[in-house]
């Protein structure tokens, strides 16, 4: 009955950023965790914010007054029984305007994302790592050196860039189909997205066992529906101006309990050969 009232899993996987609180809550040092991230996003959401969000903002609009004007210019010759088409032009221009905006916040969030947990790192490593050992007890580590370390991270990010490109540029293509193609497009798109981010926010403690990409990727598959549910709570959280500059630490921070919860239990036991205990420094039993 608990699985059918939370959507089997859809409903807790979205409660994993903001049961984070409750972790800071009971473990107050953990927000010196939080303090580097936050800062790393808010020089990158500024730079963002200035360079990509305003200029678009602006091309929004004329693009918007455009749209607008061809309508206008299509429906001013109209018998007066189809005035009621004039009505239906001014939602439709609502309508166009809140989809515009929304795509473009969720764009500049999903960048915000993107550069700083790549020039967060370190700190959002730590930070996981603690709430790792916090849910756990203890960390695991598979250690494979600083160079081969730095050419997993370049190639995680190559590999996500694929994915995007193997299946961004066919929705793309949908897209040119009036109707369906476009509402197609658009799931496909968000469907994406959410991947991608979840990918993200799930690589703290996947990383630290060297896991595959491919089989990153199958933990967020395998742990459907909750997986769908954390990725869109934290797209929506994400795509809230300056509120986004602190929620993304916690959606980091929530991707790993929802890790510990979810995905650990699962795996096979620990005490793999070349995997460390990190709190005491020696092989897991």
């Amino acid at each position: 009955m608990l699985q059918i009232l939370s959507g089997f899993g859809f409903l807790t996987g979205a409660t994993y950023p903001l049961r984070v609180l409750a972790v800071l809550r009971r473990a107050p040092r953990l927000w010196s965790y939080l303090a580097i991230p936050i800062l790393v996003n808010v020089v990158v959401g500024i730079a963002l914010y200035a360079g990509l969000l305003l200029p678009s903002l602006r091309a929004t609009e004329e693009l918007e007054i455009s749209l607008s004007n061809r309508l206008d210019s299509l429906l001013v010759n109209l018998p007066a029984w189809l005035g009621f088409l004039r009505f239906l032009s001014s939602g439709v221009d609502f309508l166009l305007d809140f989809l515009l905006i929304v795509l473009l916040f969720l764009f500049t969030g999903f960048l915000l994302v993107q550069f700083g947990t790549l020039l967060g790192a370190p700190w959002y490593g730590q930070l996981s790592e603690k709430m790792e050992e916090l849910r756990t007890g203890k960390v695991e580590i598979v250690e494979v050196g600083i160079f081969r370390d730095i050419g997993r991270a370049i190639l995680f990010e190559l590999k996500k860039l694929g994915l995007g490109m193997a299946i961004g540029i066919p929705l793309l293509v949908l897209n040119l189909l009036p109707g369906l193609g476009t509402l197609m497009a658009t799931i496909g798109g968000v469907t994406l997205t959410a991947t991608i981010i979840c990918l993200d926010f799930l690589d703290g403690p996947s990383e630290r066992r060297r896991l595959s990409f491919r089989k990153k990727l199958s933990i967020v598959l395998t742990s459907l529906p909750a997986s769908a549910g954390f990725s869109l709570v934290c797209m929506g959280l994400i795509t809230i101006p300056l509120l986004n500059l602190i929620t993304i630490p916690l959606c980091v921070a929530g991707g790993t309990l929802f890790w510990c919860d979810r995905v650990y239990p699962k795996l096979p036991k620990a005490g793999s050969q070349g995997k460390l205990n990190k709190t005491s420094g020696v092989p897991n039993p």
